[in-house]
């Protein structure tokens, strides 16, 4: 069995870590690029989101590197990704391509299943063996996260981005080689000494919320890496998804202690979204409403092309620009969108954020901004 997965940002390095600490042959697809793309696509329903399209060119790319099995999450409600793994298995099979599908449910959906398929993949090891893969696997996961928290904060801050995004990367590569958690840990304090001694700008950047589906959130090829353009024009960004927070609530359910800053925000979409819609649309409007209660400049929506939980949340954000008086963006992503047209709706709509925030006496400064 050699095994492979879909890349969604850097979870690569989690379930590398989990799935090397069972003894599982890794095979790991090479990272998202124009190529992944146009197999996802070429394959792919024309009207298939656009993850859809990216998990399948990932599949094939993998299974020319000697993949046979897929690793899978599934998914209830009424977004699709519930439906991924058995519609690409049949793609797979239509194409001649000759993968095993593993899904692995959420575990409220069916524990006892979820248990039947991880003894699948390890065999005789034992729960203590499993139990100690899953908490290293966990460490890197919050590894990941806080590297890549310090990064969003400082982009804006630092005379020298271009040095903070090579400490970042090499951070990534060390957390991906660690072989224990000490050594993980130590990566990590190493990596903020180093980013504190970096030499700073006197600025007071705009602050932007990011919400919407977490794979084009958390994946920076499929949102055309947004982070680190709004970081580049001056922004500092934060998210309403983070990896390991995820991982939490659907994994463990929401038993560890994860602190984030949109932790508590779900429960804010009342009155705004009352019911469940699939995917991550109650978070998006509650994360929406966290962000302007905590006097953020603006909140940018993410989302795939037809995704029809983000639908459903956007259609409320009339009312909750008109409510906090703060200006919101949302990006349909496709295999289409044009980087150009992307910068040019970005880069007024940060104007637009730093007027208002001007217009209520505070001084925004960045790169964004024109004298």
């Amino acid at each position: 069995m050699r095994i492979t997965y879909p890349h969604m940002g850097n979870l690569y390095i989690v379930v590398r870590a989990l799935l090397l600490s069972l003894g599982l042959d890794v095979v790991l697809p090479p990272p998202t690029s124009r190529r992944t793309v146009e197999l996802g696509v070429r394959h792919s329903p024309e009207f298939a989101c656009f993850p859809f399209k990216l998990n399948l060119g990932n599949y094939l790319e993998a299974q020319e590197s000697g993949a046979d099995t897929i690793l899978m999450a599934g998914g209830v409600g009424p977004c699709r990704f519930g439906y991924y793994a058995q519609v690409q298995q049949q793609i797979l099979s239509d194409l001649g391509v000759d993968m095993e599908m593993v899904v692995l449910e959420p575990p409220d959906v069916s524990f006892q299943e979820i248990k039947d398929k991880i003894r699948y993949l390890v065999g005789g090891l034992s729960w203590w063996q499993i139990f100690k893969a899953v908490r290293f696997a966990w460490c890197k996961a919050r590894a990941v996260d806080i590297v890549e928290e310090r990064l969003l904060h400082l982009r804006p801050r630092v005379e020298d981005p271009l040095l903070l995004e090579k400490l970042y990367r090499d951070a990534l590569q060390e957390i991906d080689h660690a072989g224990d958690r000490k050594t993980v840990q130590r990566v990590v304090v190493n990596y903020q000494k180093k980013t504190g001694k970096l030499k700073k700008r006197s600025v007071k950047p705009l602050r932007i919320g990011l919400v919407g589906e977490i794979f084009t959130i958390l994946e920076p090829f499929a949102n055309y890496e947004m982070e680190k353009r709004l970081g580049l024009l001056g922004v500092e960004v934060n998210r309403s998804i983070w990896l390991s927070a995820w991982i939490n609530e659907h994994l463990f359910g929401g038993l560890l202690r994860v602190k984030y800053e949109s932790a508590h925000d779900k429960e804010l979409a009342t009155p705004y979204l009352n019911s469940f819609v699939g995917g991550h649309g109650v978070e998006t409007v509650g994360c929406t409403v966290g962000f302007a209660r905590r006097d953020y400049d603006g909140v940018i929506q993410l989302a795939p092309l037809t995704c029809m939980p983000e639908i459903v949340a956007h259609s409320v954000f009339p009312a909750l620009a008109k409510d906090y008086d703060i200006p919101l963006l949302t990006f349909y992503l496709d295999e289409h969108s044009g980087e150009a047209g992307i910068q040019t709706r970005l880069e007024a709509f940060l104007d637009l954020a730093a007027a208002r925030s001007n217009k209520k006496g505070e001084q925004m400064s960045g790169s964004v901004f024109r004298n």
